[in-house]
Order: structure tokens, then C-alpha cells, then sequence
């Protein structure tokens, strides 16, 4: 199909063409774009008028363009890059572009990591409009799908090798870990990537290193690669978030590590989930579960069906999200506890499980469920203000969903309360879930007080 050229004469013919073949009307376009920025923290307004205007030629501002892409690629069932549709390609940098790909060549993807941390910490402002991009994730799964069948070695648990720098950055995963869940990613994100880029991306570009050490050391730097990424995620910084996973994906490869594989496909299907993307989502957490079924981790697994039930939950598919949870319910009875497990999957256990499930049956509107599996959630998680914070959020909304409005305003502003000091826009875009659904009794006193409450925190209401 030609591609148009927007602000051409004739107008912008590629949008148009894509939109017929889409069966897409000008206002349901401009709807998904709408809440596909609204998810990424981006609130726009427009309407059909805006969509015609599009056709006509005009290129909107921003990320707008890529949100028009990702819709309708969603409308066509296929990816399509906003060039595709007749936007002019937008100025980005190199290394943005480069880290959505998942590189053969291991030295390539230390040096995108390393130059990707060091744009992070010392330019952010030239990465912090780049946006999360479902479609770029297809091709990175499908490589690691490709790399577990050549995989020779028999299923196991990486072992560890210890002494030297592996004991070093051991130490320092262990201690961003306790810094991340006291605190949030917000604050101890710009450590984890200056340490990843600057100390351990070096070191493994060094010759001399012993196999073992090495092959330990491009599992230890993917785990951190994953954790810049869900500190990434915490600060709404989405494209990132998903670049930094990518690259951690291809290292664990390099590793051999099959249950940090598995979990950092389990860490994507959350976060396209999130983002309005649940069939990617659920893809990913498939491709997770080929990974874990063979990984000997039941943990590892039991997560991956968790976030496959999510995914089927927003896909508005009951019965597939129950079969997941039950999948998850399996292969949680199957551990033989976190002693026998991987050391990157032993902080899941049944109240994990329970939050996540928590999340299913309220996007499926079964209230009570949802009630009982939050309610106990945030009794579990008293040291962990994050989880806890979240899981009092979907109780709220549990609460609303029953008419039961001054317990869901109580629960949510309780909620608020938890986030003092603690950065984590996945708690904050838990209670925008939850305000969104105040807008039938925006009126109610009750409400009044609590948005004047909730407004320092949580921003503007969209409403």
C-alpha cells in the first residue's frame, strides 16, 4: 500500500486507506487514542473532528502519532508504525530506536545498554518522550521462543558461581531490592542503571572473565536490566520501561537463565496489559509459560498464568481468565517452597497470588471476589506499602462496585495515605483507575473531599 505524505494537497491518503480497510469510524479512532494516552499519563481530548483533521494532512503533536499507529494497528489486528500511516518519521535518538531490538550479537546489546543507562541518567529529558510501543514486542518474544528450541542443555535451575565480582554484584542486586520495595523505583532507579552501565556492562565486555563467571554475570546484569525497567514503570516512564526489558530479555538468554527469562516476560505481559495492550499480553505471558514449564520453577509459573489471567480479564474472556487462575492455583501447589526455587521467583508466594487474583475478578466485575481476595492482600502486605497501596485500590473499586461508596472512598484514601514516600505510579495509576470510576457520583460531598484530597497526588481528573 503507498504511503501518503502528510500535508500533501491531497491530504494525509495513507491514514484514510487504513481506516477504510479498518472498518474504523473517525470517532472510535479518536476514543482509542484517547485512552491509549491516558494510560501512558497523557490526557487528550480529541474527537472526530480531530481524526478528519488527521486525514486532511495535519500531524499532531508529540507521541500522538505513535498512538495513532498502535490503534490502528489494534483496529487491523497487525502492526503499523505511524510512517506507515503517513507521518512524517519523527527526530529520535539512535539509541531509542535500537533498544527495541532484540540484538544476535550479545556485544551489541551491552553496548545499547550502556549507552541507553548513560542517556538515562545524564540527558532524560531526550529518552522521557519515548513511548511504550506493543507492536515492537512481537519480534523479541519471537527470538526468545527461537533460542529456547536451539537451546541444548537439559532443563534446570542456573547455578551460581560464586567469589570475585559475581559475590559484588550479588550484594548490590540484594540491596537495590530492599531499597526498591521501602521505597519505590523512582528513588533507587538512577543507582540501578548508573551501576549497570558504568560497573557491570564494562566488566563484561572484559576479556579474561572464567565461563562460568561470565555466563553469571550476563544473568546478574539482565536482572538489573529488569529491574530498570519496572523502576522505569514506576515513574511512568513506559518506552523505557519496555526498552530496558528488551535488553534484559536478550542477556538472560546469554545466561541461560530460563526462570529470570520466564519472569521478565511475565514483567512485559504486566506492563502491556496495563497499557490497554491485553492480547499482547497474554501472548507474552504464554511465551513465559513455554519458558517456565520447562525451567523447574512452579513459582515462575504460577506468575506467568496469573498474567495470563490478567490479560484475559481485560479481554473480557471469563472463561479463559478462571482456567489461568487455575492454572496458577496448580502450579503454586506444586512448590516445594522458596528454598527449592530459583532465588528470582521465592518472593511469590500465595499472597501474590491472591492481589493478582484480586485484580482479575474486578476487571471482570465479580465484586465479592474481588473483595475478599484485596481485603486479604492488604492484611499480608503491611511491610510493603506498594503492593499495599495497590491492593487498596482495587478493594475500593470492589467496594464501589457494590454501591458501597463510603467504604470505597474510606479504603481509597487510606490508599493514598500509603504512598507518602514512596514513588510507584503503579499505585497512582491504581487510584486513577479507581477515581475514573467516581464519575457517576462526582456530586456526592463524599467524593468532593476526597478528589481535593486525591489531586496533589494523583493529578487533574481527566473528567
Amino acid at each position: 500500500m503507498a504511503v501518503g505524505t502528510a500535508g500533501a494537497g491531497g491530504g494525509n491518503t495513507a491514514l484514510a486507506a487504513h481506516l477504510k480497510e479498518a472498518g474504523c469510524s473517525n470517532a472510535a479512532l479518536a476514543r482509542r487514542v484517547n485512552e491509549l494516552g491516558a494510560l501512558q499519563g497523557e490526557v487528550t481530548r480529541y474527537d472526530k473532528a480531530s481524526t478528519t483533521r488527521w486525514a486532511q494532512g495535519v500531524t499532531p503533536k508529540g507521541k500522538t502519532p505513535q498512538f495513532i499507529a498502535e490503534a490502528v494497528g489494534g483496529f487491523l489486528g497487525r502492526p503499523v508504525s505511524p510512517t506507515d500511516l503517513g507521518f512524517p518519521p519523527q527526530a529520535q535518538r539512535p539509541v531509542a530506536a535500537r533498544a527495541l531490538s532484540y540484538r544476535e550479537d550479545v556485544s551489541e546489546t551491552l553496548h545499547t545498554l550502556a549507552e541507553l543507562g548513560s542517556t538515562d541518567i545524564s540527558r532524560r529529558r531526550l529518552l522521557g518522550a519515548t513511548p511504550f510501543i506493543a507492536s515492537a514486542l512481537v519480534d523479541p518474544q519471537r527470538q526468545w521462543l527461537l533460542w529456547l528450541l536451539e537451546e541444548e542443555q537439559a532443563p534446570h535451575l542456573t547455578s551460581v558461581a560464586g567469589g570475585g565480582p559475581v559475590e559484588q554484584v550479588e550484594a548490590m542486586i540484594n540491596m537495590f531490592d530492599l531499597m526498591d520495595n521501602r521505597f519505590g523505583g523512582g528513588n533507587v532507579r538512577p543507582s540501578i542503571v548508573g551501576y549497570l552501565s558504568t560497573q557491570l556492562a564494562p566488566m563484561l565486555q572484559q576479556r579474561g572473565l572464567p565461563a562460568s563467571q561470565r555466563r553469571t554475570l550476563y544473568v546478574y546484569a539482565a536482572k538489573l536490566a529488569a529491574m530498570a525497567g519496572w523502576c522505569s514503570y514506576d515513574t511512568a516512564e513506559y518506552g523505557l520501561a519496555e526498552r530496558y526489558m528488551i535488553q534484559a530479555l536478550r542477556l538472560c538468554a546469554e545466561g541461560g537463565d530460563r526462570v529470570l527469562g520466564g519472569q521478565i516476560l511475565a514483567g512485559l505481559s504486566h506492563v502491556a496489559t496495563s497499557l490497554g495492550n491485553p492480547a499482547e499480553g497474554v501472548a507474552l505471558a504464554r511465551a513465559g509459560i513455554a519458558t517456565a514449564k520447562c525451567s523447574g520453577s512452579p513459582l515462575g509459573l504460577m506468575r506467568l498464568h496469573a498474567m495470563a489471567a490478567r490479560g484475559h480479564a481485560m479481554l473480557d474472556t471469563p472463561r479463559q481468565a478462571a482456567a489461568s487462575l487455575a492454572a496458577a492455583d496448580a502450579a503454586l501447589e506444586q512448590s516445594r517452597g522458596p528454598a527449592e526455587e530459583s532465588v528470582w521467583v521465592r518472593f511469590l508466594d500465595h499472597h501474590y497470588l491472591e492481589a493478582e487474583a484480586a485484580l482479575v475478578h474486578r476487571d471482570l466485575g465479580e465484586a465479592t471476589t474481588a473483595e475478599r481476595l484485596a481485603a486479604a492482600s492488604v492484611a499480608a502486605n503491611t511491610d510493603r506499602r506498594r503492593r499495599q497501596a495497590i491492593s487498596s485500590s482495587v478493594l475500593a473499586t470492589a467496594f464501589l462496585q457494590q454501591n458501597r461508596l463510603d467504604e470505597a472512598v474510606g479504603t481509597a484514601s487510606t490508599a493514598l495515605d500509603l504512598l507518602g514516600g514512596v514513588h510507584s505510579e503503579r499505585s497512582v495509576q491504581a487510584l486513577r483507575d479507581f477515581r475514573a470510576r467516581l464519575a457517576p457520583s462526582r456530586n456526592e460531598p463524599i467524593v468532593r473531599d476526597f478528589e481535593r484530597k486525591a489531586r496533589p497526588i494523583l493529578g487533574a481528573s481527566a473528567a
